[in-house]
């Protein structure tokens, strides 16, 4: 995506009325104060977008041909912004994306427009990112948008719908695709264009805002009603994970869901790292799954005594062993940032939270199990040929003796 001249979603921004400038004077009738003032004093809405990012498995790998067209529009190649401060020499991974019309929809929290975009990642994997604008007086108020319901169904009913549109179109530029989309996984954003202040009252740091409302935003994050009584070693740690870059701006970040106050400028690249973390999350539990499987019929075809069946699966171990290992560097590869980068600590953040070290490193020690498994196999056809030659010998050296014993 990014900003609009790169073809991406536009922030669906809702204007923000100017403050009123009344002289707060109190009416001489009833000493009460003046519509005015009373404006003057009531709070100011929090406005933004809502960002939901599903991921999903959908192929082995894909084909490295660009496609031209998915869902009838044109595809076009992702392009970070250059909002802040990069390395000299900048690598980003730019999958191919397209960008949907937007479309006016009734959900259980008002009629809006929403917005979607579809993008491809060569590891075989798909995202999908539906933005919904809002507008609360609180920030608890914005609990009921996790649960994002249409008239016609859920979100994720329609993204899912979604999805298997995409898959069957693609499934020509995939290599062993699915045969439908397995469990994905969902994050959400909760974007704040800036904090609300009223026409007397200084700009608040987001900074300090956090920090006076952090049971608040903890709730969100975690989905809690408001009368939620949180502890506060659980509402530490739903927040200790943030980043700010301006006074302005904040991004605190948790394993299901996040909250970006400010950041404009940068909100397109922001989201689209928190789709890179949400693809290596779904790509390494596709991963996982497939060695679980491997690993559980190479443990019962390595038992098997035929040697024609052993030699199936030492080929299919080695094969299975080095596809996987191709795929996991090239996992790697679509997060691969330089220098002290401001959206590289966010998925560094982002990392943490999901995981991915961990699921890695399990990946990893599987991979390593399927080697030793095919070590052991190709152990036990050298010791099998060492017997056979073993046999020969003796069987040799037993003829010449006959041969010797029939000479005399």
């Amino acid at each position: 995506m990014g900003a609009s001249d790169r073809g991406g979603f536009r922030e669906n921004r809702i204007a923000g009325d100017a403050p009123h400038e009344g002289s707060g004077r109190m009416s001489m009738n009833d000493g009460q104060p003046s519509p005015a003032a009373a404006a003057e004093t009531r709070p100011r809405s929090y406005r933004g977008t809502m960002a939901y990012i599903y991921a999903f498995d959908l192929a082995y790998d894909m084909r490295r041909e660009p496609l031209e067209r998915l869902l009838g529009r044109p595809m076009q190649e992702y392009s970070i912004g250059l909002s802040k401060r990069n390395p000299r020499r900048l690598f980003f991974y730019r999958p191919q994306m397209v960008v949907l019309p937007p479309e006016r929809r009734r959900t259980d929290c008002g009629t809006v427009e929403i917005q979607r975009s579809v993008k491809l990642f060569s590891v075989g994997a798909l995202s999908i990112q539906v933005r919904v604008p809002f507008e609360v007086e609180r920030i608890a108020d914005l609990v009921a948008y996790h649960e994002l319901r249409f008239a016609t169904g859920s979100l994720e009913e329609e993204v899912r719908d979604l999805g298997e549109r995409v898959r069957e179109e693609v499934a020509p530029f995939c290599i062993r695709p699915a045969g439908r989309l397995g469990e994905g996984e969902a994050y959400t954003a909760f974007c704040l264009e800036a904090l609300p202040r009223g026409p007397d009252r200084p700009a608040l740091r987001a900074e300090q805002w956090l920090l006076n409302q952090r049971s608040q935003v903890a709730k969100l994050l975690m989905e809690e009603a408001e009368t939620a009584h949180l502890s506060e070693q659980q509402v530490a740690g739903a927040t200790r994970q943030y980043l700010s870059y301006f006074d302005d701006d904040v991004v605190v970040l948790d394993w299901d869901a996040a909250l970006i106050v400010g950041a404009q400028d940068s909100l397109d690249d922001i989201l689209h790292v928190m789709e890179l973390a949400n693809v290596q999350l779904v790509e390494l539990a596709a991963y996982d799954r497939i060695l679980d499987a491997s690993l559980e019929a190479s443990y019962r075809d390595v038992a098997r005594r035929r040697v024609p069946a052993r030699r199936e699966v030492r080929h299919r171990l080695r094969e299975i062993h080095v596809d996987l290992a191709r795929l996991s560097d090239e996992l790697g590869n679509i997060t691969k940032f330089f220098g002290d980068w401001y959206l590289a600590r966010i998925y560094q953040m982002l990392s943490g939270r999901f995981h991915l070290a961990d699921w890695h490193r399990i990946i990893d020690e599987k991979l390593k199990t399927l080697g030793s498994l095919y070590e052991l196999l190709q152990q036990d056809r050298v010791n099998f040929w060492m017997v056979m030659l073993e046999i020969m010998i003796v069987l040799l050296f037993i003829i010449d003796v006959i041969v010797l014993l029939a000479g005399l």
